[in-house]
């Protein structure tokens, strides 16, 4: 076990929601929750969250940056059980800055970022193109 993670019976969720909660404004930690508790309780459950939101651009659901980076990082640790998550930022030449949530030690392989931008471009182009064939057969275009 490294030094991230917690024993299995332990939930490092909770003592990350406990940190954020001494850490953050009271009303910041207040929305994180309304955030991450329907998707802690899917998870708890063993159940796909119907959460969808994007880690960046800020007026789409008016989370502030923060606070939807820390919902990110908390549904990390719960995912993951680490603690070491990190949200990074990595610059897309074809649409522009992308935050993803990865651990501490991809987040200082320039190599492995490198890897994952190289997705997020092959993954934008296929979407286009499937976004293409969508409107040539008058289908919704809403990937």
């Amino acid at each position: 076990m490294n030094d991230f993670e917690l024993p299995s019976d332990g939930r490092p969720v909770d003592l990350y929601l406990d940190l954020l909660r001494l850490r953050m404004d009271t009303d910041d930690y207040r929305l994180l929750l309304t955030v991450v508790e329907p998707v802690l309780r899917a998870i708890d459950e063993h159940q796909l969250p119907a959460l969808d939101f994007a880690l960046g651009d800020e007026d789409a659901d008016g989370l502030p940056q923060e606070v939807r980076d820390e919902a990110a990082l908390v549904i990390a640790t719960a995912v993951t059980g680490r603690l070491d998550n990190e949200v990074i930022e990595l610059d897309i030449d074809e649409t522009g800055p992308i935050r993803v949530v990865t651990d501490a030690a991809t987040a200082s392989d320039p190599e492995r970022l490198g890897e994952i931008a190289d997705y997020i471009r092959e993954r934008h182009r296929t979407n286009e193109e499937l976004r293409g064939i969508a409107e040539a057969s008058d289908l919704p275009t809403d990937l």
